[in-house]
């Protein structure tokens, strides 16, 4: 019998009945409003609305033994998605009966289909098996998103996927997860950063940039560097290039400015929207500097230039 966290408030009939208060002692409590009645036998012993919190616990207790929040809910704690899912999604064991039942999603989970490893006081799937149900259901885009995401959050290791991958005998787009978690593990951290590796480095034979790490001698973590020619590109999201980090990133730009290194810098509709412009000016300025390979066409360049 699980015992909901007390900051959730949320108790079921069973375990009120264990701190021997009586079936009138709670009716008293109901009837003046002290506690509300969430769901059958379930009580929220606050005197306020339930949070979602309380409804995954209610749900939670509502699903009986072996009933775990599932990847909605589980990515909503995670801090992977928001706002707040609705309804709440709770797996419970195949035998039992699942349905939609108010503010939650009942779902049967096949024993296997995923880790059986379960986390936190508010039982939910682990990171790899959430991340993986949500790809299963989502654009590139959003799987690029929501690996390098968990990575960048340091919630899971390109490793750790890869092995929880490996242990399903069906996940939909195996092989474009598999292919972004070889990115991931290169050092390409945010959604951007594996946009600017798949399309313009890959896609335009651009050699290999060394990713996330320090150079020169200098303090600064710097996005892709391309250290036998004296070149970096930025890669600037809109989140940490706002604000005072806009100075942050001058002063960088300048300082290796002062050792003769030069930096190029894009954003979203850069990479996004004009792959290959962004992969011309940086072959053109590795080309000067020495690179002796030339840049190929992409099938987006060779629509262009059909």
């Amino acid at each position: 019998m699980r015992l909901a966290n007390a900051q959730s408030g949320v108790l079921s009939r069973e375990q009120v009945l264990s701190f021997d208060l009586s079936r009138h002692v709670i009716a008293r409590l109901l009837n003046t409003d002290r506690w509300r009645l969430i769901d059958r036998g379930i009580y929220l012993t606050l005197p306020v609305e339930p949070s979602w919190l309380a409804l995954a616990w209610a749900g939670i207790l509502i699903g009986g033994v072996g009933a775990r929040l599932g990847p909605n809910a589980s990515s909503y704690l995670y801090k992977l998605v928001e706002p707040e899912p609705m309804p709440v999604d709770v797996l419970v064991p195949v035998a039992r009966y699942a349905q939609r039942h108010g503010p939650w999603h009942f779902h049967r989970e096949r024993a296997g289909a995923r880790s059986a490893s379960t986390h936190g006081s508010l039982p939910r799937l682990d990171v790899e098996a959430t991340v993986l149900d949500l790809c299963a259901r989502s654009t590139e885009g959003e799987i690029v998103g929501l690996i390098s995401t968990a990575v960048q959050r340091r919630l899971t290791t390109p490793g750790r996927l890869s092995k929880a991958l490996a242990a399903r005998s069906r996940q939909r787009y195996r092989r474009l997860i598999n292919d972004l978690l070889c990115d991931v593990a290169v050092g390409a951290e945010s959604r951007l950063e594996v946009s600017y590796l798949r399309k313009v480095e890959r896609a335009h034979g651009l050699p290999d940039g060394d990713r996330q790490r320090r150079r020169h001698g200098l303090p600064y973590f710097t996005d892709v560097g391309y250290d036998e020619y004296a070149l970096l590109v930025e890669l600037d999201g809109r989140l940490g290039h706002e604000g005072m980090a806009r100075f942050r990133d001058m002063e960088r730009d300048n300082r290796f400015a002062l050792v003769d290194w030069t930096t190029l810098r894009y954003g979203w509709y850069d990479v996004v929207e004009r792959p290959c412009e962004v992969a011309a000016q940086v072959a053109q300025l590795l080309m000067s500097r020495g690179w002796p390979g030339t840049p190929t066409r992409c099938r987006r360049c060779a629509r262009w230039h059909s």
